[in-house]
Order: C-alpha cells, then sequence, then structure tokens
C-alpha cells in the first residue's frame, strides 16, 4: 500500500476581493504542492470570503515550519485574512466531559476505537462517578471532580491545569451537565463542542421529553454547537430532526432522542477533527 503524503490544510476567510482564489491556489502550484481539496464561499450580504483549500506536502518547496510566516506575509496582510493551517500528521487531542448519561460517550468511544477518527483521547473528565467503568473499559484515564456550589470554581481550575497538562486542543461535552464558566470558554473559544435537544426555547427545564409528549410535539430534534458565553446559543455545527407521531410514548420520546444526541453530536465532533469548521460572527461555515 503506498504510503499518504502529509497534507497541509488552510482554512481562512477575509473581506472578498478578486483575486483571492487565484492568488492562493497560484502560491501553492508555484511552490509544487498538489492540491488535494478545494472549496470556497461568499457571504454577499457580508461581503466575506471563506475558503478551504489542502495540498500535499511532498515536494514542496517551502519548509512545514515557514508555511505560516509564508503565507502571511505575502496574503494575510494584504487581504485582512484571518487564517489557521493545519498538518495532517498532527492528531488533536480531544478531553470528553461526561455526567451520568452514557449514550454519547459510548457512540464517540466506539467510533474512536474503530479507527474513524484521526484523534487522541488521553481523559475523560465527570462531575460524578457513575462513567468511570466505561473508560476503564476503553483503557483511558478517568478523572472526577465532584462539583457543588462553593467548589465550582476551585474545581475547574483544577480541571482546567488537568486540560494544559494534557496539550488538550478542544473539548466535547457529552451530555456534561454542569455550564462551563467563562474562564474556560475564552481558554478554548469555538473548541468546546456541546449537544442538546433541539425543543429549546419551547421546552426548558429537566424534563424536555415529557414536555413535548403533553405538548403532542411531531417532530424533535438535537443541536450540536461550540459553546460560548450566553448559554446553549452557540455557533450551530450539527443539527437533526425525527418525526413522532400520536403512537410514540415518553419512552420512545426518550430513545429517540438519545439516538439522535448521539449521531449528531458525533457528526459534529468529526468535522471538527477533519478541520471543516469555520466559524464567523456566530454562524459557521461548514465545507463539505
Amino acid at each position: 500500500m503506498p504510503i499518504k503524503s502529509e497534507v497541509a490544510q488552510l482554512l481562512l476567510h477575509c473581506p472578498d476581493k478578486p483575486g483571492i482564489l487565484a492568488e492562493v491556489t497560484d502560491f501553492i502550484t508555484v511552490n509544487k504542492g498538489n492540491i488535494v481539496y478545494l472549496d470556497q464561499y461568499v457571504d454577499h450580504a457580508e461581503n466575506v470570503f471563506f475558503m478551504r483549500i489542502a495540498w500535499e506536502l511532498d515536494g514542496f518547496l517551502i519548509p512545514k515550519e515557514k508555511i505560516e510566516d509564508y503565507f502571511q506575509t505575502l496574503y494575510g496582510r494584504k487581504y485582512q485574512m484571518i487564517f489557521r493551517l493545519y498538518f495532517s500528521d498532527v492528531k488533536p487531542r480531544m478531553a470528553v466531559f461526561v455526567s451520568r448519561m452514557s449514550h454519547c460517550l459510548y457512540d464517540m468511544l466506539a467510533r474512536y476505537t474503530a479507527g474513524e477518527w484521526n484523534v487522541e483521547i488521553p481523559l475523560i473528565v465527570s462531575n460524578h462517578p457513575d462513567l468511570e467503568h466505561v473508560a476503564r473499559r476503553f483503557d483511558i484515564p478517568f478523572y472526577l471532580f465532584p462539583i457543588t456550589k462553593q467548589n465550582k470554581e476551585r474545581q475547574e481550575a483544577e480541571e482546567m491545569r488537568l486540560l494544559a497538562e494534557n496539550r488538550i486542543n478542544f473539548i466535547v461535552l457529552a451530555r456534561y451537565m454542569q455550564i462551563v464558566s467563562e474562564k474556560m470558554i475564552e481558554a478554548y473559544p469555538n473548541r468546546i463542542i456541546n449537544i442538546h435537544h433541539s425543543f429549546l426555547p419551547a421546552f426548558v427545564g429537566a424534563r424536555p421529553y415529557h414536555a413535548a409528549y403533553e405538548r403532542g410535539v411531531k417532530i424533535i430534534g438535537a443541536t450540536s454547537h461550540y459553546v460560548t458565553t450566553e448559554l446553549d446559543a452557540g455557533p450551530i455545527i450539527e443539527q437533526e430532526i425525527v418525526r413522532i407521531t400520536h403512537k410514540d410514548t415518553i419512552e420512545d420520546l426518550v430513545n429517540k432522542g438519545k439516538d439522535l444526541e448521539k449521531i449528531v453530536l458525533s457528526r459534529a465532533v468529526q468535522k471538527h477533527i477533519e478541520r471543516k469548521v469555520l466559524v464567523y460572527k456566530n454562524k459557521t461555515v461548514i465545507f463539505n
């Protein structure tokens, strides 16, 4: 089997102007890069250009460690670009936060151990001991931080120290039933992924499926988004729905909801791992 060449991935956005696409592709081809992916989008209402491009580094004339500086000097300043450069041989390091519900955790760990995701999961964090046995089953270190109103700030400081020690790039809240502090959100901007049912704001509280059942809803859904300081209002990455009928019981709604939550969260995590999400203001551009 041929060895795959390492790939550089560039995501950018900037004010739309003529020539950007041509200059970026020219930068790669002139330096002997083989482009393997290219997608771009223009938001005409905002006049913003978005782009994701990937190329093989085998034979590329610019040393890997100097690509970002070259690109910033030649095009970043010229076009007022905000860009991120990634390399395929660098696996993102993901921390999973859980509480007591296991469905999202099991789904992600199954995909992880099956080799579907190019990611490392060095640790699982929880405010309850209930899912430690799951972490042991998958041989992933489990860290317990019981949280009360009195110790929340101190415990979260310890969590952040642990994340820094393990060089965590992003966090997934797999039905973690705690509000993340502003300090942690600022440390991981657009790098904390959450999942919740899509009844919000109609059916708030701890028993949304019961409230939805009593209302006789015809669809239920799930939403995965990046966490911001405004609760459950961050940039949306992935959503899905399923139809409901009068024959469905509360238990049916809960089970269908769990299925949606784990699928939607895993899709969102996969897009993040593949570096296909670009955030602008409070919206996302999701590249194919």
